[in-house]
């Protein structure tokens, strides 16, 4: 990823198709993650980020979902009925992405990068399920990468630690 200093240098594309800089997010503490309509963990995981989102959305923090049907198949809607089934029934504010590949030959550049710089320990760098979560600080710099088991309430602190930072 020659060239690339943090994840500002990323253009994405949103849920409706329009291309997002990452730039915009400078100053803020992100939670980058890869979610699933259809998985063990939707419950608990959209619950959980939208309740992190309400308490600290006025506070420099965000949280960018990227939808992935990588995982079991879990995530086969398009981009409108996974933006109609967070929204509606999660009452997910927070922005919500295109669907990509988070592995493989045809994984997004910015997970490649988020990979490169937390890789997955002994199982390798790989994301291993949906849910997987990567927290960056205000300055773009990858500092953590949790596991899809990891609930988005266990992370609170370590968010707290870096918005006061």
């Amino acid at each position: 990823m020659a060239g690339v200093q943090s994840i500002y240098d990323f253009v994405v594309k949103d849920i409706s198709g329009n291309d997002v800089s990452l730039e915009k997010y400078k100053g803020k503490v992100l939670l980058i993650v890869n979610v699933a309509s259809q998985c063990g963990f939707t419950q608990t995981n959209y619950t959980e980020l939208t309740e992190l989102y309400n308490e600290y959305k006025g506070k420099d923090f965000e949280i960018l979902a990227f939808p992935s049907n990588q995982f079991g198949g879990q995530e086969p809607g398009s981009n409108e009925q996974i933006k109609e089934f967070a929204c509606t029934r999660f009452k997910a504010e927070y922005p919500l992405f295109d669907k990509v590949d988070v592995n493989g030959n045809n994984q997004a550049p910015l997970y490649k990068y988020l990979k490169s710089q937390k890789g997955g320990g002994l199982l390798g760098d790989n994301i291993k399920w949906n849910f997987a979560k990567f927290l960056v600080d205000k300055n773009g710099k990858v500092v953590d990468r949790y596991a899809p088991t990891t609930s988005p309430s266990k992370i609170q602190k370590d968010i707290k630690k870096l918005l006061d930072a």
